[in-house]
C-alpha cells in the first residue's frame, strides 16, 4: 500500500500551527523535535534557533499523517508551496462545517461552505498560516 502524507513548511510559527490543527482536528501530535536535538556534527546543515520545530507528525487517521517544520535555511531558498491545496474529505455535512469553521478563522474564505453545483457540499478556504484546505463531503446521489 502506497500512501501519501502532506509536509507543510512554515517561518517560524510551526509549533503553533501544529497546536492549531490539533485542536481542528481533535488529535494529538504524536512526534515533535526542535533544531537543538540535532547533533552537534550536523549543526553545519542545521543552523536554525534551537526553539525552531525540526519536525512534527499529527496522526490524522491510520494512513493520513500530517507533518512539518520550521524552514531549515539549507531548503528555505528552494522551497515553494503555496501551489497545492489539502482536501479533506468527511462523512457529515457538521463535520464539514466545524472543519471549516476553525480553518477559516482569521483566515481567508475562498469559497464558502455550501452545496456546489457538482452535488458536493464543499468549502475552501485559507487558514491563518496560509495552508490553503478543501473540505468536502461527497454528493450522496
Amino acid at each position: 500500500m502506497i500512501t501519501v502524507n502532506p509536509y507543510l513548511y512554515f517561518d517560524g510559527n510551526c509549533e503553533e500551527a501544529f497546536t492549531f490543527y490539533e485542536s481542528v482536528f481533535r488529535k494529538e501530535i504524536s512526534h515533535i523535535s526542535t533544531y537543538k536535538d540535532v547533533p552537534k556534527s550536523e549543526r553545519n546543515i542545521f543552523q536554525e534557533a534551537d526553539e525552531k520545530i525540526m519536525h512534527v507528525t499529527l496522526p490524522l487517521s491510520k494512513e493520513i499523517m500530517l507533518n512539518g517544520s520550521d524552514y531549515s535555511l539549507a531548503y528555505k531558498e528552494r522551497v515553494q508551496h503555496k501551489t497545492f491545496s489539502l482536501i479533506i474529505h468527511t462523512d457529515s455535512k457538521e463535520e464539514v462545517d466545524r472543519l471549516f469553521g476553525a480553518l477559516s478563522q482569521n483566515g481567508e474564505i475562498i469559497v464558502p461552505a455550501g452545496l456546489t453545483f457538482w452535488g458536493a457540499y464543499y468549502g475552501q478556504c485559507i487558514d491563518k498560516f496560509g495552508i490553503s484546505w478543501k473540505i468536502t463531503l461527497a454528493s450522496e446521489t
